[in-house]
């Protein structure tokens, strides 16, 4: 039998359910795994003896045939979801040693679900970033290396810790957010699957704050199949958040089961060939075009006009939107507090040693655009922009049933190679940042390897809170790419 860390969500709850291994069992070759790979850092918090106890409780459960669809599967959660008695950080100073008194909806779920958490993983500070090389924690090794080059490559970000961890088998799945694409990218630069749900899909109740009208949660595995089961347990309405959509959650499942796509319009947009993209980006575009074709699927072409303009308007939503939620990390209440001589210099002091270099530079974008005689003038104008952005989804889904594009303009890159132009880190996410601000669902599916062997991804956007097609048309990929890559070592 294959190694217990070798095998699918799918594949693991299929074990457990025959009794063929135990979830303490599970738990426990996954952990090793975990100590096994601690130098890619992509673990804040294990939480070992959490995680036998709850699997100890998914035997018992499983004995008296009370399993769950979840029983005994370990995940990695991001440190951004709140855990009930388990340290959150968001990693950053500024939150280190706060412990929640509550938990997540979204985790909430998988708990009930049967799930059983490993860990918290690492992220961009307060999920600011492309790379996860802004935690105060220290930066996330990918798992994978270039060709005859051993130098340390970027996971991708924000949820690069979640996602390193699926790609080095030390989870089978784990949960992300996306705010402009930090589930999708780190997805892409792992080469495993990564889904941001529609917007309001599933609950941000719980889960610290950066862009309130972008942030959602969504999960990371290493199959299609896989992340359609962890979403089945995160979906739902939340009356707690008002941004949650009351809807009924759909088989997801089912949708990543049937990979029919025949007579499926596929719509790809022509102003995504965009400058700065790696050729053989391009070049894999075109392949899963001609796979998804293949595969019954009619390919169609379809713009979407004001593409070049989402980018610098998310650079002005999403700071704007985080400048208002980090006004409450003041020292006063919760996390971290420096004192000062007065209430203001205390404030000053706290937020100067609390939050990184980017956070702040974020901070302060945000305060500047949403400032008396420049809110009209940027955060306006950009929701203004975000409007149309939206429009030019809807009339694009007129002619087709699923997008298909790039997910991310290259591989990943070397640690440190772009810290020093953000404009050239944020642009990183050009190509995820259109769905997001439309509040469209996103799922990057690895769909082949560059020159150097490293992980590229496709991405499939459907329409709002029709992830149902999406699986079906990411299934087909999924199959037709015949991906199987594994990063040397792991």
């Amino acid at each position: 039998m294959a190694a217990l860390t070798d095998l699918t969500v799918a594949q693991l709850g299929a074990t457990l359910a025959r009794k063929e291994a135990s979830a303490v069992e599970v738990v426990d070759a996954h952990l090793r795994k975990l100590e096994e790979h601690r130098v890619l850092n992509a673990f804040i918090t294990e939480t070992p003896e959490k995680a036998r106890a709850m699997a100890g409780a998914s035997d018992a459960r499983r004995a008296k045939g009370e399993a769950g669809p979840l029983d005994g599967i370990p995940l990695a959660i991001k440190d951004l979801f709140c855990t009930e008695g388990v340290q959150t950080t968001a990693a950053s100073h500024i939150l280190e040693g706060f412990v929640p008194q509550y938990e997540s909806t979204v985790t909430a779920n998988l708990w009930k679900a049967g799930a059983v958490m490993v860990g918290k993983t690492n992220l961009d500070e307060f999920a600011m970033g492309s790379s996860n090389m802004t935690s105060h924690f220290g930066s996330v090794e990918n798992p994978w290396k270039r060709k005859g080059d051993n130098r340390k490559l970027v996971p991708g970000g924000s949820s690069g810790g979640s996602a390193a961890a699926v790609a080095s088998y030390m989870v089978p799945g784990s949960t992300g957010t996306d705010t402009g694409g930090s589930i999708r990218q780190p997805a892409s630069f792992c080469g495993i699957v990564g889904l941001k749900p529609t917007y309001g899909r599933c609950s941000r109740w719980g889960v610290v704050a950066f862009a309130s009208s972008l942030d959602q949660p969504g999960p990371f595995a290493r199959t299609v199949e896989d992340t359609a089961i962890l979403l089945q347990a995160m979906a739902g309405h939340d009356p707690k958040d008002s941004t949650s959509a009351p809807l009924a959650v759909p088989d997801f499942v089912a949708a990543a089961r049937n990979p029919d796509i025949r007579g499926l319009k596929i719509g790809i947009p022509i102003e995504y060939r965009i400058d700065g993209t790696s050729p053989e980006i391009l070049a894999l575009w075109s392949k899963g075009i001609d796979m998804l074709k293949a595969a019954g699927a009619e390919p169609v072409e379809v713009s979407l006009p004001h593409t070049k303009y989402a980018l610098p308007a998310y650079y002005i939503v999403a700071p704007a939107e985080c400048s208002s939620n980090l006004a409450r990390y003041d020292g006063v209440r919760f996390g971290l507090r420096v004192p000062g001589k007065d209430l203001a210099e205390m404030y000053q002091n706290t937020r100067g040693a609390g939050f990184g270099k980017e956070v702040r530079r974020r901070i302060l974008i945000g305060t500047y655009v949403l400032s008396a005689g420049y809110y009209d003038a940027y955060y306006k104008k950009a929701q203004q922009i975000r409007a149309l952005i939206a429009r030019d989804f809807t009339q694009a889904f007129e002619k087709c049933d699923v997008l298909l594009t790039p997910t991310a303009p290259t591989s990943a890159f070397a640690a440190g190679e772009k810290m020093d132009d953000p404009v050239t880190m944020y642009l990183n996410d050009m190509f995820t940042i259109p769905a997001s601000m439309a509040g469209l669902p996103g799922i990057s599916v690895p769909a082949g390897l560059d020159r150097d062997g490293l992980p590229l991804g496709l991405q499939l956007i459907g329409r709002a809170f029709d992830e149902e097609t999406m699986l079906r048309a990411a299934a087909a990929l999924e199959a037709a790419a015949a991906f199987g890559g594994r990063p040397a070592g792991f």
